[in-house]
């Protein structure tokens, strides 16, 4: 979240008049994040959330808002689109793609407990049964398809050992996942990191952030947590809270066989991804903003560790 694009106290009063929201009281440009304009809105009557959409591909805005509205009509803890008096979410503000969103209670948890992981890895099994229900359609834009075409692209910028590791995993992916059918599918996240999530004390409050979100492999959502949530400082695991998220998650949603086959690959492939786009971000595409881009080094130190140690052995279910 950040603000690219200012906007003043009477542009927001009167675009809040399109909705059933109340009367506008003050504005707060939110600091942070990467890509969009974000805004707190507060009115008369609630708290609000303001989103300009300044990049990226705005004809798939409408996905997003669909999915989030699935989501909240599932009674899933995320905020979906308010909508206006004639029942439409997505609007333009300052020339700009916006849509308006209740804001939800909480902020992102540091260091989580056992409690927080119980319930996230609880959340996200009940988003998957509920997601594989999704009607709408965005294929995974961080695959393997796409760790095949963009990887050679960092090539030039690391180590002749790191090119080397590079190469040798995305053969390794594409020779492990050919041996299997398709795993089970839904509509994911995308990028459910402990900041696209807020809590009150050991209550979630919310998960946010859903603009990597996408149709494909459930199990790569569960990887993106697990090397986020469970990831001790040098890469290795966290036995309790990986324990802990994924015998909560299993609660809701059991593993197949092929999944518990290919699980330590896939968070190989998921450290992969996030080392490979951030080094994109660094040396290839830099943001259109001037932001500082996350250091690419934490996934590749989860990656060697993931590659040296394997995955933990995953919670059988009851």
């Amino acid at each position: 979240m950040a603000v690219f694009t200012p906007l003043s106290d009477g542009q927001v009063a009167a675009f809040l008049e399109k909705f059933d929201v109340g009367s506008f009281v003050s504005l707060q440009g939110v600091a942070g994040g990467t890509e969009n304009s974000t805004f707190f809105v507060t009115t008369d009557r609630r708290e609000l959330v303001l989103t300009l959409f300044e990049q990226g591909e705005h004809e798939e805005l409408p996905f997003f808002v669909e999915l989030l509205d699935y989501l909240d009509e599932h009674r899933l803890p995320v905020p979906g689109t308010i909508h206006d008096r004639e029942g439409i979410s997505l609007h333009s503000l300052a020339d700009k793609p916006a849509l308006l969103f209740p804001r939800l209670p909480g902020k992102h948890p540091r260091a989580p407990n056992l409690a927080q992981c119980q319930i996230l890895g609880n959340t996200l099994g009940h988003l998957h049964v509920v997601s594989q229900r999704f009607p709408g359609q965005r294929p995974n834009p961080r695959d393997l398809h796409w760790l095949r075409a963009i990887h050679h692209k960092v090539l030039a910028y690391i180590s002749p050992d790191d090119q080397t590791l590079m190469k040798n995993e995305v053969d390794d992916f594409e020779g492990a996942f050919s041996q299997h059918g398709e795993l089970p599918q839904g509509a994911l996240h995308g990028d459910l990191f402990r900041d696209n999530t807020l809590f009150e004390g050991d209550q979630l409050g919310g998960i946010i952030d859903f603009y990597n979100g996408c149709t494909g492999d459930l199990l790569f959502d569960l990887a993106i947590v697990i090397n986020d949530w469970a990831t001790n400082e040098d890469g290795t695991l966290n036995a309790e809270r990986y324990e802990t998220i994924l015998s909560a998650y299993q609660a809701r949603r059991p593993l197949t066989a092929n999944e518990r086959e290919l699980w330590p690959t896939m968070l190989r492939m998921t450290a992969l991804r996030y080392w490979l786009s951030r080094l994109l971000v660094v040396y290839v595409d830099p943001p259109a903003h001037d932001l500082t881009p996350h250091d690419p080094e934490r996934f590749r130190t989860i990656l060697k560790a993931r590659i040296a140690f394997g995955a933990l052995p995953l919670p059988e279910v009851s």
